[in-house]
């Protein structure tokens, strides 16, 4: 297939895209930025430019779409302007110029409301609940995206779980940094049980998605590795890897929750672009119970992880002695 991936300069994308060239693929990445990807073709644009959007997919027999602003604080209509309205402009782009399958990357956040997920099935995106504006826009994104689905064009969501691994500057690197500058608390212990995703699990997940798009054309699909840890080792195993010493410090969970909350009205009073220490979604997910029912998962995209949490850890640790 002709396949392109929106958003490749990332570590997911990029992942996503040398997956799918590995499989033999004819690979297009569009992104703001040259995504570095060995056999795979860049053009440079904007999800918020539906002239370039429409360019880019020209051709194209498949879309996986992982373009998305990602941060814990922002204008709403930032949000909404790259997560739904550049979503609309790809779908809208994609089925007139006769693409036929699209994965459309989510994230489970779309339906959690602040509460602990304990074997949790996908239940359905949920703007009015999603906790953040990046929640709030990626739900309706999905909702957007998997009712566009037809027998002729194939739409089905994959949200991985907490994706990380060498090069992830949005967990890793700020984990690190964070523990270095002994800025960085565990909440309530550190004793909440949380699924995440390692980033090879991640893609071969997509790809499979892709794969598997007439079983899977309509539905949601949460993916992780399946392997649930207390935050605290998971933290723990960050750090290690990268060299600095984990955190041994601890705050309620409550007043976490709290002063993010505050500290989010602060930055959007202020202006300030750059991500707050806290926010009442990063302290909400790092105080409860957030794991996953994979059985759906794996049965219907007939995929399994390759790369335990443990191995994951090591090929951290590798890539920060380099």
């Amino acid at each position: 297939m002709t396949v392109l991936v929106t958003g490749a300069s990332g570590m997911l994308g990029g992942a996503v895209a040398r997956h799918l060239v590995g499989e033999g693929h004819e690979v297009r990445c569009f992104q703001r930025r040259p995504s570095g990807v060995a056999g795979a073709q860049d053009v440079l644009g904007s999800i918020e430019d539906r002239d370039a959007v429409t360019a880019a997919v020209r051709g194209c027999t498949a879309v996986v779409h992982l373009v998305a602003k990602v941060s814990f604080t922002g204008a709403s209509a930032d949000f909404d302007r790259v997560n739904i309205e550049g979503t609309g402009f790809l779908l809208d782009a994609a089925r007139d110029a006769g693409t036929t399958d699209v994965v459309h990357v989510s994230s489970p956040s779309v339906a959690h409301a602040g509460t602990s997920l304990v074997g949790a099935a996908a239940c359905p995106a949920d703007p009015g609940r999603a906790r953040g504006d990046y929640a709030r826009s990626k739900a309706a994104a999905e909702l957007l995206a998997l009712a566009r689905s037809t027998p002729a064009f194939r739409v089905a969501a994959v949200r991985p779980h907490i994706v990380w691994g060498p090069g992830d500057t949005q967990l890793v690197e700020r984990v690190i940094d964070r523990a270095r500058r002994g800025r960085l608390p565990l909440l309530d212990g550190g004793v909440a049980l949380i699924d995440t995703t390692y980033v090879d699990n991640a893609a071969s997940a997509i790809a499979a998605c892709l794969r598997r798009i007439d079983a899977a054309q309509g539905q949601a699909f949460v993916v992780t590795n399946g392997e649930p840890r207390p935050i605290a080792e998971l933290i723990a195993g960050i750090c290690r890897a990268g060299g600095v010493a984990p955190p041994s410090w601890s705050v309620p969970g409550a007043l976490a929750r709290g002063a993010g909350a505050a500290i989010e009205r602060a930055w959007l009073a202020l202006g300030r672009t750059e991500e707050p220490p806290m926010t009442r979604f990063l302290a909400e997910q790092l105080s409860t119970a957030h794991w996953f029912d994979q059985r759906r998962t794996r049965t219907v995209l007939q995929w399994e992880p390759t790369v335990g949490i443990d191995e994951g850890f090591e090929r951290l640790a590798r890539h920060y002695r380099r």
